[in-house]
């Protein structure tokens, strides 16, 4: 069963009720008994980590696996070498 934020717009008490989802609202202040009682909606803090998400899904450097001390990361990765031209100079005789 959820459990919903109520706040009094009269006396501003806040409180937490466990109910179920089939539940009425409750209207009416415990403290005041006016029928000035809202729902506090509260952002929910949802965090997506593995490997079954997008690297996308989730920017903190905590949601990232740690690189493994003899393996180098796809930026670390060395160009290859181009091959340098033969000399051009003469050789005496």
């Amino acid at each position: 069963m959820p459990i919903y934020t109520y706040r009094c717009e009269n006396c501003g008490v806040q409180f937490e009720k466990q109910q179920s989802f089939s539940e009425q609202p409750l209207v009416r202040c415990p403290e005041c008994s006016k029928k000035t009682l809202k729902k506090v909606y509260l952002p929910v803090g949802i965090v997506f980590k593995g490997s079954g998400f997008y690297a996308t899904d989730h920017h903190s450097p905590s949601g990232q696996s740690p690189a493994k001390s003899g393996e180098k990361k796809a930026d670390d990765t060395a160009k290859p070498e181009t091959p340098k031209p033969a000399s051009t100079e003469k050789k005496e005789k």
